[in-house]
């Protein structure tokens, strides 16, 4: 008997059951949950919550910004929150949300400041 038929035989004694088998879906599935941990080690590494829910404390210190200012927040309805409890939760999407409406906003008003700006100048001899 030569050595590739040892090696054959030997692992033909181990059996294969059909839960040992990899389907593509199997693949489809690990590769979804993969991307989706990358996602969450990505948003770490840049500073970004991987949280759902934050607390207010945790909002505070991810704005930079006081108690006061954040009820002024909840107050007039720029972020949205949930009690529960007597604990208040924030979306991290709605931060993001209010975030990136601020931004628009300034970018709109010091767009609305240039263009006034242009057209004074232009007036002036």
């Amino acid at each position: 008997m030569s050595a590739e038929n040892s090696t054959f035989s030997g692992a033909a004694r181990s059996k294969l059951y059909r839960e040992q088998l990899l389907t593509t879906e199997d693949l489809r599935e690990f590769k979804a949950e993969l991307l989706e941990e990358i996602g969450k080690l990505l948003l770490e590494v840049r500073g970004e919550s991987s949280k759902k829910w934050l607390k207010s404390q945790e909002v505070r210190e991810l704005l930079g910004i006081s108690p006061g200012t954040l009820q002024n927040l909840r107050v007039n309805g720029t972020l949205p929150f949930m009690k529960v409890g007597g604990v208040i939760f924030y979306d991290f999407d709605d931060i993001r949300k209010m975030l990136e409406e601020t931004k628009s906003q300034n970018k709109l008003s010091l767009d609305l400041f240039q263009d006034r700006h242009l057209h004074t100048r232009e007036k002036i001899p």
